[in-house]
Order: structure tokens, then C-alpha cells, then sequence
């Protein structure tokens, strides 16, 4: 007669089955996280709005030919406070469109987690009044 209390466990990870404690395990949820964040419908609606914004800005600053545009400033203010981390990169128009880019994906990825974690509602993490 076996003994109820006896338990054997196998656990065996191969290559491409990385445990949970593993660098490329974590590394992988991180990522499913992030294009989860960025494929929900507010963040993606937000990336639209900063896309038409900094496209604007752009085809504004092209056609001043004082070369005193401030259209920059529009798409800047739409993605801070991520494009505010990178305004310390060298001046340049291609530094501040990284900044811009960067900040507003940084943004959207944050509006994602709250939308979800809003749509959740009563999950973890919330406070009772």
C-alpha cells in the first residue's frame, strides 16, 4: 500500500523551455507585457494623436521659412514626460523626433497597463473606500 504522503515531482526544462526564474523567461513576459500595453485600444489611439501631431510639426517647420517654427513644442508636450529623458541628447532634428518617438512610446505603453488594469477593476492592487 503506497503512502499518501509521498509525492515525487519531475520538472524538466529543455532549451526552449525556459523556467520561471530563467533571464530569458522574464525577458519574454516582459515583452508579451509591453505588446500587450501598446496593442490596447487607448494606447493605440494615443500613438495616432502623437504620430499626426509630430507629422504636422514637421510639415509646419518645413514650410517656415524664418527657421523660428515652434511647432516642435506640440509633439514634445503631447509625450511628456517620456520625451523630457531624452531632451539631454545632442541637439538636432533627428534627437528631438528620437525623443518624441521614445516619450510617446513610453506613454503609450503606461496608458495600455492603466487601461487594462482600469477595465480589470477590483483586481489586485485597488484600494477599498
Amino acid at each position: 500500500m503506497p503512502d499518501a504522503h509521498t509525492h515525487t515531482h519531475t520538472h524538466t526544462h529543455t532549451d526552449g523551455d525556459a523556467g520561471p526564474d530563467s533571464d530569458s523567461g522574464r525577458g519574454r513576459s516582459l515583452l508579451r507585457r509591453l505588446r500587450h500595453a501598446l496593442g490596447d485600444v487607448v494606447a493605440l489611439v494615443y500613438l495616432a494623436v502623437c504620430a499626426v501631431l509630430l507629422v504636422w510639426a514637421i510639415v509646419v517647420a518645413a514650410a517656415d521659412d524664418s527657421g523660428e517654427s515652434m511647432a516642435a513644442v506640440i509633439p514634445l508636450l503631447a509625450t511628456a514626460p517620456g520625451s523630457f529623458l531624452f531632451l539631454v541628447l545632442p541637439d538636432g532634428g533627428a534627437m528631438l523626433l528620437l525623443a518624441v518617438v521614445l516619450g510617446a512610446l513610453i506613454n503609450a505603453t503606461v496608458i495600455g497597463w492603466c487601461s487594462r488594469a482600469l477595465r480589470r477593476g477590483g483586481g489586485r492592487g485597488t484600494a477599498a473606500s
